[in-house]
């Protein structure tokens, strides 16, 4: 009982984190294309207004003006949300509500965020209770920072109106059946997610080598019975999903087109990747036509690879949990069109909170590191309240500055790559450049908001800080990625860490 209630208490200041972060920013629009606020808004309109076969360019559906760009499920969200017609029709008018914009209306939207309420935050409880090892007081703990991560709060509640947490939600719930051993249900769950948002194709690869490796491990009828179940599963979910559009193939195409819009470039913004970190060095879209520059996605199946094929060969939990980092972050760092906050598809490191805390604590800090974005929509006391709220409640709840041994960092690994070097306390080194990257990053914070750039480098703090993001990125990857093939935490240090 008292668990619930330590429970219902996290969640309920989750919510109030959220609620306290829109109710202090707005994202206003300008002409002509008003902004992400509108975006939201011009799907509700035309998804209620215009039938399924108008989804082509047309008189009534300007694809150039914030044409839906997502999968069904996104689509059935916004027309289940233009049902606010009922409340004031003026909100979802076909054309004459274009860039409208009321208190009223930006109230409405706000509560259209429930759906963290119906499908992420149940999601993150239930994982949270279920599938960590722990004292019933080290669950809550890690609940309260898994709620409490500023990346998600920020942009899905002060950019506006994202839905991340909808398609986040989704792939938890997958992650969860497939902890508790529900295989097919974490397969209908994954595909919703990927019915939503198609970035969840960044966590396609781990589900799909976890569900192989596991259908190899059993017998050969097992095998082709389990193999059987989830394959009509997936089908069905899809056909399901799709089946407004399946009776003309050229409305499905249509859809395909708009979902991955390849003519955008190789990145948009500063983005933290290594794409436009080598692009301030080398100027790889003036190098490589736009054609060209399509195969260097090549690059990221080869950095998800050795992930991939570890999970494969040892199907457990945990390489399920470091696979799901490492191909987020492979997509991330190596993928084609990727935007800034694309970053929050790596999430899946709060799942890690428990395992290795100051890890998963540096990353998801430094993943909050969305400065420019958050100087341009006025979220910067919102970020430095939550980025320090998460920080310190996170290090303290969780200990993770006091239990930072070589083992339990998993530097073992680290230790027999370096071998011929001398005798180094890698887990002093570890915590040093923790405080380090901190300080760097609260300093890079005040010299952007408070500095002005010279004027022959406009860009100049946006680059250090997307340079910066990105070392640390890159260095998360290339460390989970050795964990990954490092021997498993010794039982005595598991127990020593309960």
């Amino acid at each position: 009982m008292q668990t619930w209630s330590l429970v219902s208490i996290c969640v309920l200041l989750g919510i109030t984190a959220r609620w306290g972060v829109s109710l202090n920013s707005y994202s206003a629009g300008k002409p002509p294309m008003f902004g992400d606020y509108e975006a939201q808004r011009h799907w509700q309109e035309v998804t209620y207004n215009l039938p399924v076969q108008e989804y082509f360019n047309t008189t009534d559906n300007d694809l150039n003006y914030w044409g839906l760009d997502y999968p069904p499920l996104t689509a059935y969200h916004s027309w289940i949300c233009a049902y606010a017609k009922t409340i004031n029709p003026e909100w979802v008018e076909l054309h004459k509500s274009r860039g409208y914009e009321s208190p009223q209306h930006k109230l409405f939207m706000r509560t259209t965020l429930v759906a963290d309420l119906l499908i992420y935050i149940p999601a993150v409880v239930l994982y949270c209770l279920y599938l960590i090892d722990g004292s019933s007081r080290k669950k809550v703990s890690i609940l309260f920072c898994f709620l409490l991560y500023p990346g998600l709060i920020l942009i899905d509640y002060g950019h506006f109106i994202r839905y991340n947490g909808v398609s986040l939600g989704f792939a938890l719930w997958g992650i969860l059946a497939l902890g508790l051993g529900w295989d097919v249900l974490g397969s209908v769950a994954f595909s919703l997610a990927l019915n939503y948002k198609q970035m969840e194709l960044y966590h396609a690869l781990p589900f799909f080598c976890y569900l192989l490796g596991r259908c190899i491990k059993t017998g050969l009828m097992g095998r082709l019975f389990l193999l059987v179940r989830i394959g009509v599963t997936v089908l069905t979910t899809f056909a399901l999903c799709w089946f407004p559009f399946l009776s003309d193939p050229s409305q499905a195409l249509q859809v395909v087109r708009r979902i991955f819009p390849v003519a955008r470039g190789l990145f948009e913004d500063k983005v933290a990747n290594t794409w436009c970190s080598l692009n301030t060095l080398i100027k790889i879209r003036s190098i490589l036509s736009s054609d060209s520059q399509l195969y260097l996605f090549a690059c990221t199946l080869l950095a998800v690879l050795p992930s991939s094929i570890r999970l494969v060969t040892k199907p457990t939990f945990w390489h399920l949990k470091l696979s799901l980092v490492n191909s987020s972050l492979a997509f991330f760092l190596f993928s084609y069109q990727v935007h800034e906050k694309s970053i929050l598809l790596a999430a899946p490191v709060c799942l890690l909170l428990n395992d290795l805390p100051l890890m998963a604590i540096w990353f998801l800090q430094a993943s909050t590191f969305m400065l420019p974005l958050f100087l341009k929509d006025g979220l910067l006391v919102p970020y430095t309240v939550t980025s320090l709220a998460f920080l310190l409640f996170s290090i303290y709840l969780l200990s993770a500055l006091d239990h930072c041994s070589e083992d339990k960092l998993r530097l073992g690994a680290y230790k027999k790559l370096l071998y011929c070097l001398p005798k180094m306390d890698l887990a002093f080194i570890v915590r040093w450049k923790f405080y380090i990257s901190i300080a760097a990053m609260v300093g890079l914070s005040i010299i952007s908001a408070v500095l002005v750039p010279p004027p022959h480098l406009p860009d100049l703090f946006p680059v250090l800080i997307s340079t910066t993001a990105f070392l640390h990125f890159l260095g998360t990857f290339i460390h989970f990625t050795i964990v990954q093939f490092s021997e498993p935490l010794s039982k005595k240090s598991q127990k020593k860490n309960k």
